[in-house]
């Protein structure tokens, strides 16, 4: 997006997702509308398939992990060749304890609740319960 406005002079310093994952959907725009009436073509203009799809499975991760405000949920999913590469993360709010992980995959939905069983296995899964997750 900052390349895209033509802001990257701005930026002062780009954190790697290996040191800082963003929230998830954070930088996702969503837009409704009516399927009637001349919305509907300019909609349809703006729409990003990719982000959708990307989107989506950043969504299905958090809908599995049942996640919340009171944890640390994050994910971060990018198409790369052909397919959905989705990283995720549940940490305590203290950051003691990290559970980290990356599934790729073509299903969205399923790349995430892939990802999200994962790291429930882990662990992540006693974090959520003692923090309200």
């Amino acid at each position: 997006g900052l390349e895209r406005m033509g802001w990257t002079g701005e930026v002062t310093e780009i954190i790697p997702t290996e040191i800082m994952l963003p929230a998830v959907g954070q930088g996702a725009l969503g837009i409704e509308g009516r399927w009637e009436g001349e919305a509907t073509s300019f909609l349809q203009t703006i729409h990003d398939p990719i982000t959708a799809v990307t989107t989506a499975a950043e969504r299905a991760f958090l809908y599995r992990l049942e996640g919340g405000c009171q944890v640390p949920i994050a994910a971060f999913a990018r198409w790369e060749e052909g397919e959905i590469r989705l990283q995720g993360l549940v940490a305590s709010p203290d950051g003691k304890e990290i559970f980290r992980g990356e599934r790729r995959g073509k299903e969205a939905e399923r790349v995430g609740k892939m990802l999200a069983e994962e790291l429930l296995e882990e662990g992540a899964g006693e974090v959520l319960k003692r923090f309200g997750g």
